[in-house]
């Protein structure tokens, strides 16, 4: 989303806390104290890819003697998993996702040349989203608008224009239309078997990362690039109002839930990235701005301000990574604060940030940050969910620079103008 010019947040003691866990997580990660993440060497959110998109920036911000060598260093292993592993075509987890860090650090890392690098990885997703009907996923982790986000990042380029085109044919040919808009099914087949248990028909998502609030947010920055636009703006329109229409009672603790559909009990969600209020909220925010729609700025803000409000024990926060975790809600708050000048969302990160760094603990995961799982806590060197993507929330809250990586969390939107 569109705001100021970028701001450092934190000040004080506690800038100087941050500013001490960055340097330490990029201290652990670049001397090889990176956890299991050589079988995940090709992912952008969990393996080397992500960990050179987190070395740009320190490099960038003249926080690492040895960002940019180091950058490189993972970026390279990450173009080696590539070309040596089988990948799905995903964002996060696949060649796509590679793909997307070489895009985007071109320029910051190292100086675009004439060889384009990713010409055969365009190839294939073209033949790949030419599938109709569209069977796969479509939210931003494995499917189309992942797909979306790389297209985004690739514009002006004609293979861009006629991938995200494609992407856009593929959503509207199989959205659901109904009497509260269109929205988008998640079959049964698609589902992790948790969720297929509680939800044996499917169901309609309503999380940033694997739901309709993804649709929305990419829809929107399609308007922002003037592709596709006659197909893009009115089914952006019609999926803004089916999401408006699933909003929980007022007394519930927040304003949706995780995901709907026939038979399935609504129930509050967390406070985070992947579900709940704060990730809708910037989705909306982003979408409203794209396309210059008051009413649903309006809307977002409702959301955000009351997702701000939110007692800390409801927000089922426990530990500090961006999809779930503490970082990633400071980041959320801070990414609209800055965006609408709001004070309230600004403390609301400061506080956040404070807890995120709060639970580090000396001695436990990578520079005292651990990702809590099923089976216990872990060292997690990635974006998504580990210690790259706290360092990068702390990084954008201490420095001027504007952290533009957050494209892939659907948080920020590429100026046209500004592309190659």
């Amino acid at each position: 989303m569109e705001g100021n010019a970028w701001s450092p947040l934190l000040s004080g003691g506690l800038r100087a806390q941050a500013l001490e866990a960055v340097q330490a997580i990029a201290t652990s990660l670049s001397t090889g104290e990176v956890g299991p993440v050589e079988a995940d060497a090709g992912s952008l959110v969990g393996g080397h890819a992500g960990l050179a998109v987190f070395f740009a920036y320190l490099e960038q911000a003249g926080l690492a003697s040895r960002g940019s060598e180091v950058a490189e260093r993972f970026l390279d292993e990450a173009v080696e998993a590539v070309a040596t592993q089988p990948l799905p075509p995903s964002l996060y987890e696949g060649f796509t996702g590679v793909a997307w860090a070489l895009e985007h650090l071109a320029g910051r890392l190292f100086d675009p040349d004439d060889d384009d690098a990713n010409e055969a990885i365009d190839e294939a997703l073209l033949e790949y989203v030419s599938q109709s009907p569209w069977i796969h996923d479509y939210d931003v982790v494995g499917g189309l608008v992942g797909i979306g986000v790389y297209a985004l990042e690739r514009l002006p380029r004609p293979e861009a224009k006629a991938l995200l085109e494609l992407v856009i044919e593929r959503l509207d040919e199989s959205a659901e239309r109904g009497p509260h808009g269109v929205t988008w099914h998640t079959a049964p087949d698609l589902l992790p078997p948790s969720q297929r248990d509680l939800c044996p028909n499917g169901y309609y998502n309503l999380g940033l990362a694997h739901g309709v609030p993804g649709v929305i947010s990419l829809l929107g920055q399609a308007c922002a690039a003037g592709v596709a636009r006659t197909t893009a703006e009115p089914m952006l329109a019609d999926a803004v109002a089916w999401l408006l229409a699933q909003r929980l009672p007022a007394d519930m603790s927040s304003s949706f839930s995780s995901w709907t559909g026939p038979g399935i009990e609504r129930d509050s969600a967390r406070s985070a990235w992947c579900y709940g209020d704060p990730g809708v909220a910037a989705a909306l925010l982003g979408a409203a701005r794209c396309i210059g729609e008051p009413r649903w700025e309006r809307e977002a803000l409702v959301l955000a301000r009351r997702a701000a409000a939110r007692p800390t024990e409801e927000a089922r926060i426990h530990d500090a990574g961006l999809c779930h975790g503490a970082a990633g809600l400071a980041h959320l708050f801070n990414r609209m604060s800055q965006a609408t000048a709001d004070s309230r969302l600004a403390d609301a990160a400061q506080f956040w940030f404070a807890r995120a760094l709060e639970m580090r603990i000396p001695g436990r995961g990578i520079a005292g940050f651990a990702a809590r799982e099923a089976g216990g806590w872990v060292a997690d060197p990635g974006i998504l969910t580990g210690a790259a993507g706290i360092g990068l929330a702390l990084l954008a809250a201490i420095t001027p620079i504007e952290p533009e990586w957050d494209r892939i969390l659907l948080l920020s939107v590429r100026d046209p103008a500004r592309s190659r």
